[in-house]
């Protein structure tokens, strides 16, 4: 009798056979051409997703991760950016103001990571995430120019200050970002820094390296790339969650489940979002979902390849689905058009997924 992990093990499988393979080019369909999808987004779509979205997981400016049952700069950020898409003022006002009051309480200059409705006080931890403090610098730098709005940038110009002072670090592979300003040092960590290539929100750095030039964001751009092409790991070649980058390569980090899961997913998404065209880092992010035979996503355990839980949710396709067309124009799955709430994250990926390909690659809608 086959066990469970041997038959995650070959759904694994199955889906790298199903790809191009690693490091190949894409190969070329033969027979009929597929009847032509309409091109584009319905008109109004983005508005309409966020109006859902706002019910289901926005209370009074705050953002309410459903599964965690926290709030976090993460979720206070991706939100203040789809609002600024959106064209939501009141919105986007709501949201920053709640974060402003609630998150930078620190002299750090940087956003509380946590906050919990059920605790006394609501802050349980005062570190930072960096890619919450990236997404609320990017949101209001995206504000400041739709709204003409100095407040917004000189709060964007403050928390890129504080990371350039606090979360930015240099490495081998070059200026690194530290997930949070505590613990993630190699004074922290017997294995060396542990980083998180999933805070390198890719597709803002044009933005952040025009309003604060002191900091090196091409450099902070070029390390992120050359550690997720040294972060490859298993018969899947993909990064884990977090790595460990000390004397040696870098490796999944000791202090952290070995996997792939639900911070890396995002990884293909920033680099289609940024439009950073390179086959060999997108191609393994693209075996994680067979819509054909509808497998995946997955969490992957690294390093043996071996199949975990599937990835629950619409979004996650929908962030597969981009990096296909990232690496190879390929449609959109017609059922990813649509979004209808669930939990929190996928939700969030889904909307910002659809962001991503009316922006960078309209030919895939």
């Amino acid at each position: 009798m086959i066990t469970r992990r041997l038959a995650s093990l070959a759904l694994v499988l199955l889906l790298a056979a199903v790809i191009p393979a690693f490091g190949a080019p894409a190969q070329r369909r033969d027979g009929p051409m597929p009847p032509a999808m309409p091109q584009g987004l319905p008109a109004g779509w983005l508005e309409a997703a966020w109006e859902a979205y706002k019910k289901h997981f926005v209370r009074s400016g705050r953002v309410v991760d459903d599964v965690n049952r926290i709030s976090h700069s993460e979720g206070q950020g991706y939100a203040m950016l789809i609002a600024v898409k959106a064209g939501d003022r009141t919105g986007f006002d709501e949201i920053w103001r709640w974060t402003k009051q609630e998150l930078f309480i620190d002299p750090s200059g940087l956003a509380a990571w946590q906050w919990k409705e059920q605790a006394s006080p609501h802050v349980t931890d005062k570190n930072n995430a960096t890619d919450g403090d990236i997404l609320i610098a990017w949101a209001l730098i995206e504000a400041g120019e739709k709204w003409k709005s100095a407040e917004y940038v000189d709060a964007a110009r403050s928390i890129l200050s504080a990371l350039g002072r606090t979360v930015i670090a240099p490495n081998e592979a070059g200026p690194v970002l530290l997930p949070g300003r505590l613990g993630f040092s190699v004074e922290d960590h017997s294995d060396g820094q542990v980083l998180n290539l999933s805070y390198w929100v890719f597709p803002a750095f044009e933005r952040l390296r025009g309003l604060a030039p002191e900091i090196d964001w091409a450099g902070v751009q070029a390390s992120g790339l050359r550690l997720l092409r040294e972060s490859r790991f298993g018969p899947m070649r993909l990064p884990s969650d977090w790595i460990a980058v000390g004397s040696a390569p870098p490796a999944p980090a000791k202090s952290f489940p070995p996997r792939f899961s639900y911070n890396a997913i995002r990884i293909p998404l920033y680099l289609a979002w940024a439009k950073i065209e390179q086959p060999d880092l997108l191609r393994p992010f693209a075996g994680l979902w067979n819509e054909k035979l509808n497998l995946g996503p997955f969490e992957i355990e690294l390093p043996s390849g071996s199949a975990l839980d599937t990835l629950g949710g619409v979004g996650f396709k929908a962030v597969v689905a981009t990096a296909k067309c990232a690496l190879a124009r390929q449609k959109l799955h017609a059922s990813l058009r649509i979004i209808e709430p669930g939990a929190y994250y996928p939700t969030t990926l889904h909307i910002l997924s659809l962001i991503a390909l009316q922006e960078r690659y309209p030919e895939c809608l």
